[in-house]
């Protein structure tokens, strides 16, 4: 009973402190006994993608010319991926990143996409810690090295 009150309280810290949404609560809903680990391995997916995508976003940060349309294409996918698991701080800055490629601020971009990636790295971390509190963990591990929050096109 007791490991069961602290997952709950780790999850609920997670929502409280903005770093999930109530889309996270809809994919722990499709999870059953046929899929027991449905929703880590959708988080598992979902870091695989997301560090193609970064990796993706900040080679198109160092282009010259810089190609708006293009860095506003890469975080519409990294924005639809974040989406799907309910990584809510995530999806603020992605927001934000679109509004900056909206009126070509290089700079504001470069300074959101820092604070995509410090999102990211924390919100990994918890969710290492809450699957690995869950039994799990193994899934997520395989996802690959985790991304180190670096500072690109200063």
């Amino acid at each position: 009973m007791e490991h069961s009150r602290q997952l709950g309280y780790m999850k609920r810290s997670l929502f409280d402190q903005g770093y999930l949404d109530e889309q996270f609560y809809q994919l722990e809903e499709l999870q059953d006994e046929a899929s027991p680990n449905f929703v880590e391995e959708v988080v598992a997916l979902f870091f695989k993608d997301s560090l193609r995508l970064m990796s993706n976003i900040d080679q198109a940060l160092e282009k010259h010319p810089r190609d708006f349309h293009r860095l506003d294409s890469l975080m519409h996918q990294l924005k639809g991926s974040v989406s799907s698991i309910g990584a809510l701080r995530m999806k603020n800055e992605c927001t934000l990143f679109k509004e900056h490629c909206d009126e070509q601020n290089i700079e504001g971009c470069q300074r959101s996409f820092q604070k995509v990636k410090r999102e990211h790295a924390a919100l990994r971390q918890k969710l290492e810690t809450y699957f690995q509190c869950n039994g799990g963990f193994q899934l997520l591990r395989q996802a690959g090295p985790a991304e180190k929050a670096t500072r690109s096109g200063v």
